[in-house]
């Protein structure tokens, strides 16, 4: 993680780089207009889902919000020291990164970890993808529309991203998921 990474000034700089008003971020983001000015000034972090849906008031991604390095199209592997944050200090107990460069690729693979209590947050996830991936340490509970189940090591999710969506740890450890998703989402 990038313990140097400032969301709320990365955010406040996109935001008036768009020439937008806290409000008018908020209004198409679809969220309270205080939270933009708590995130902006550090008195608050965002989850997962709340900073997805602030940036898509912004018409940009997670893994362009979090400025990854550039990767070259044809890196083929990558060290867990190359993976792209894409989570920053967002301190929700959620820690997301990336391989390689998705857009180029047009799939974008993750590796997530769910501290204990962890969450992606109340207002379920949606977008326009396909998604997939394999519990590989801990417990996670996920919902799909109406379904949900608590998957363990070795178990697996695939679904329509369109469906509304939840990631929550319920568990007392981390629990660590490898997944998929295309088109690229975060």
């Amino acid at each position: 993680m990038n313990d140097d990474f400032d969301v709320g000034t990365r955010l406040k700089a996109l935001r008036q780089a768009a020439g937008l008003s806290q409000r008018q971020l908020a209004e198409r983001a679809d969220v309270p207009h205080g939270q933009i000015s708590m995130i902006e000034t550090g008195r608050s972090s965002p989850s997962v889902a709340s900073l997805r849906r602030i940036l898509g008031g912004l018409g940009i991604t997670m893994s362009a919000f979090f400025e990854p390095d550039e990767t070259p199209r044809t890196q083929v592997f990558f060290r867990a020291a190359d993976l792209t944050d894409l989570t920053g200090q967002l301190g929700d107990g959620v820690a997301i990164a990336q391989v390689g460069d998705a857009l180029a690729h047009g799939l974008q693979i993750l590796d997530e970890t769910y501290a204990p209590g962890a969450d992606t947050g109340e207002a379920m996830l949606d977008h326009e993808a396909n998604e997939g991936g394999v519990v590989v340490e801990g417990e996670i509970e996920v919902t799909v529309g109406n379904q949900h189940m608590v998957l363990g090591p070795g178990d697996a999710y695939l679904f329509d991203s369109r469906a509304p969506h939840r990631f929550r740890n319920i568990g007392a450890r981390p629990a660590r998921i490898i997944s998929a998703c295309t088109p690229p989402y975060l």
